[in-house]
């Protein structure tokens, strides 16, 4: 039977991470796109010579979560699998996964069971998304979520593109949150379900954490600028810059956020008031 799923991965310079989670992917038999964010190694000709039956898609340049926008749009069956360079799907979460999606219409996301490697443990952000405050839909296969982790993600393609993809100001991290925003105005649901399961071996190959903690701040608050009504957007922006006094990251994340004020302020679009009342649940 042909698979219905494509996984879309974005890379850069993990090679050696890349060519171990294609291998795993090998065995599925579901087509795979390598989206390259302008690697210096040689991730693009290990690929292509290692896995030829891999598309790959050289951006030449570092677009962040973006790269899987292009990764979608260049795929064609009706559902898209996100991996990391790091992460893998189970043996028959995709089949599981396309039949949720056959079953409820309205379904635009799974949220996976995600495994960390190597020693097993279920990542916490699983337990947080199985007891989700905004509880279970009759109509949707799990508990609705406003956030999920993209390594273990699923979407059906058309709810994806309608909705843009991910967004352009955030760059990466983080972007989950807005994307599953921006999904659930245009009336779809993300869903988290414990049947459908991905593993996640974190390369030793990753940004110094202060970094990160910075660009997570500055996303945090970007979403909120583009999204939620004035009086979250000042309370938030406020509360970045009262712990800007005491906390360097803090002041670099703000101060970094306001290099993209023009972009929010062409972006910006405030959420339905009942999708608005359930993010307010869950943040």
């Amino acid at each position: 039977m042909v698979s219905q799923t494509t996984v879309v991965i974005a890379t850069r310079d993990r090679a050696d991470d890349l060519a171990r989670t294609l291998g795993r992917l090998q065995r599925l038999d579901v087509p795979v796109i390598v989206v390259d964010n302008g690697s210096s190694d040689d991730t693009v000709a290990r690929v292509r010579r290692e896995f030829d039956q891999v598309e790959v898609l050289a951006l030449g340049r570092n677009e962040g979560a973006l790269a899987r926008n292009h990764g979608v749009r260049h795929a064609s069956t009706p559902y898209v699998a996100f991996s990391d360079d790091d992460s893998w799907w189970a043996p028959g979460a995709l089949p599981c996964a396309e039949e949720l999606f056959a079953r409820h219409p309205r379904l635009g996301l799974v949220a996976a069971r995600t495994i960390v490697e190597p020693d097993g443990r279920l990542d916490p952000v699983c337990v947080e998304m199985a007891h989700s405050a905004l509880g279970r839909d009759d109509d949707l296969p799990g508990p609705s979520v406003l956030g999920f982790v993209c390594c273990g993600a699923i979407v059906r393609r058309s709810a994806f593109l309608r909705v843009g993809g991910f967004h352009p100001v955030l760059f990466w991290p983080g972007e989950e949150r807005l994307f599953s925003w921006d999904l659930a105005a245009a009336g779809w649901a993300c869903c988290y379900v414990d049947d459908v399961v991905a593993h996640h071996q974190p390369s030793p190959s990753r940004p110094p954490s202060a970094w990160r903690r910075r660009v997570e701040l500055r996303n945090d608050l970007l979403t909120t600028w583009l999204r939620r009504p004035p009086a979250v957007v000042l309370g938030e922006t406020f509360a970045l810059a009262r712990r800007a006094a005491g906390d360097r990251d803090a002041g670099a994340a703000l101060a970094a956020a306001l290099r993209r004020l023009p972009g929010v302020l062409r972006h910006r679009r405030r959420l339905p008031a009942e999708v608005e009342r359930r993010v307010a649940l869950v943040c």
